[in-house]
């Protein structure tokens, strides 16, 4: 845990996490906490922020919380929805926008003799996502920044770090907002940036040593960074007494089980392979539902996995792999989401397993576990891995499950995934993969007419899996990839690509 941090507390906006993101950016750390659970305001705490909210703060049951324990303590920062409650609840006034502002403004006046505005341009473009305008500032407050449509884009409170803006810095449209929010955390805050993933590496370690002791710790790796990164740190700490499990479900990608093995023992990890193919396609024999057929390998892995820890005497923990998206979005301030999938490592444990978890990436994001992955020497082909969903090939199999069919879609996905990379792609998309359609087609080879399989290629970029983006690859390599696996893949006749975006499609089709 790092000895100071920025405090963001949640009142449901969509941004929040990108405020987040934005703070860890300037090396220092934050932690995102629901409005109605607030933890104590430890030294610690160097800096509060308000997020924005989908609520007025007008309404009845608009979200609030006593700012008294906040104002004039630590340095305040509302952000939209935020900066309207300091106002509301300080005397000001809120009314429904004559013009509702959605989208990029620019800044007309800006005093940049206020330190939350050092070095921000006169005409700063500024993204602005609001319904509802302060009208009045209440005593002791200060215009510091307005545009041609907004007389109130940002104030400050005399004699007290208290500010509040009516745009949004962590959007990238607003152009100058990373600089706003150094401002904030570093001049204003006083955090000295000194949390980077070497200084993450070298607390996390030393507190994991300090927890777990001589203690024995099983986890469960599937290939993929976050497990791989989390087995290391608990590998830095306690070296042989973390036991690690790869269990083959019969549906990852060609050769990954042995791929995989060999990579985590040049890590020096203490792994076990275990090949139950054949026990997950009997627990999924003649499951088409999408959700039956996760319900259904959750629960052989837990079979399996607890098997294979009870072979392991004295054992008291289990490794997770859980990074601070899951976290949060499991203990948000509407409640755990109802997206979230039956096969999602938070709060997925049985009760018969008594075992305590560790989970040392449960305050990290995606990139920044990547950057610690990096620390700890971990190799590229790991870190650089395309995420690979739980279920794995059972949920790019439309319909029921078959070893011939997994076999067919690993013979594609393996073509399609060594295509790219052979072309130099694979590193500018998300995450690719085939899926086998439930489908057949007429197709002619040589003189023969043929009434075989189809499958469909997908490919997208994200920056965070959150929205997506169909991959517009070149023409030349689909068309190489299509002729190569036709050739190449016995039963497939026609290759089609799958050109959805995210929202309203899924990356995956099941």
């Amino acid at each position: 845990m790092a000895t100071e941090q920025i405090l963001i507390l949640d009142f449901g906006s969509q941004y929040t996490q990108l405020i987040a993101r934005r703070v860890r950016e300037l090396n220092v750390y934050c932690e995102i906490h629901p409005y109605n659970n607030i933890p104590p305001i430890t030294p610690d705490v160097k800096g509060v922020i308000l997020s924005g909210s989908p609520c007025s703060v007008r309404d009845a049951d608009a979200p609030m919380i006593d700012l008294a324990a906040f104002r004039g303590q630590q340095p305040l920062l509302g952000v939209c929805y935020g900066a309207q409650m300091l106002a509301q609840t300080s005397g000001g006034q809120v009314q429904p926008s004559s013009i509702r502002e959605y989208g990029r403004a620019k800044l007309g006046t800006v005093d940049l003799a206020s330190p939350l505005l050092h070095g921000i341009d006169p005409h700063s473009q500024v993204w602005m996502s609001h319904g509802d305008t302060i009208m009045d500032i209440p005593e002791g407050f200060r215009v510091i920044a307005s545009t041609d449509t907004v007389r109130v884009a940002a104030f400050d409170v005399e004699g007290e770090p208290t500010f509040g803006i009516q745009f949004h810095p962590e959007v990238t449209h607003s152009l100058q907002g990373k600089q706003l929010l150094k401002n904030f955390v570093v001049d204003i805050c006083g955090c000295s940036q000194n949390w980077t993933s070497e200084s993450f590496v070298e607390s996390t370690v030393a507190a994991l040593k300090a927890k777990l002791g001589d203690g024995k710790v099983v986890m469960g790796l599937s290939g993929g960074v976050d497990s791989s990164v989390a087995a290391m740190l608990i590998h830095r700490a306690i070296g042989k007494n973390l036991y690690c499990i790869f269990v083959d479900n019969g549906l990852l990608r060609k050769d990954e089980f042995e791929q995989v093995l060999d990579s985590y023992q040049h890590l020096g990890l203490n792994v076990k392979g275990v090949d139950t193919k054949a026990r997950f396609y009997e627990a999924l024999a003649g499951l088409t539902d999408p959700e039956a057929k996760r319900k259904a390998i959750g629960k052989t892995f837990i079979d399996v996995f607890d098997h294979e820890a009870h072979l392991i005497e004295d054992v008291k923990w289990l490794g997770q792999g859980t990074i601070y998206p899951d976290v949060i979005e499991s203990v948000s301030v509407k409640g755990p989401s109802a997206t979230i999938k039956s096969h999602h490592n938070v709060g997925g444990l049985p009760d018969f397993m008594k075992l305590k978890v560790v989970e040392p990436l449960n305050t990290l994001f995606k990139d920044e576990v990547r950057a610690v992955g990096k620390t700890l020497g971990i190799p590229d082909a790991i870190l650089g891995r395309h995420p690979f969903p739980g279920p794995g090939l059972a949920i790019r199999i439309l319909g029921d499950i078959t070893a011939e069919k997994v076999a067919i879609l690993q013979e594609v996905d393996a073509l399609f995934i060594n295509g790219l990379k052979k072309y130099g792609l694979y590193d500018q998309v998300w995450q690719a993969g085939a899926m086998l359609l439930p489908i057949q087609s007429v197709g002619v080879m040589g003189d023969e007419r043929t009434y075989e399989r189809v499958v469909a290629l997908r490919a997208v970029t994200s920056v965070d899996g959150m929205t997506a983006d169909w991959a517009h690859l070149p023409y030349e390599f689909l068309a190489d990839i299509s002729n190569e696996i036709i050739n190449r893949v016995k039963g497939v006749n026609r290759v089609v690509y799958d050109i959805s975006s995210k929202p309203p499609a899924t990356i995956e089709w099941e």
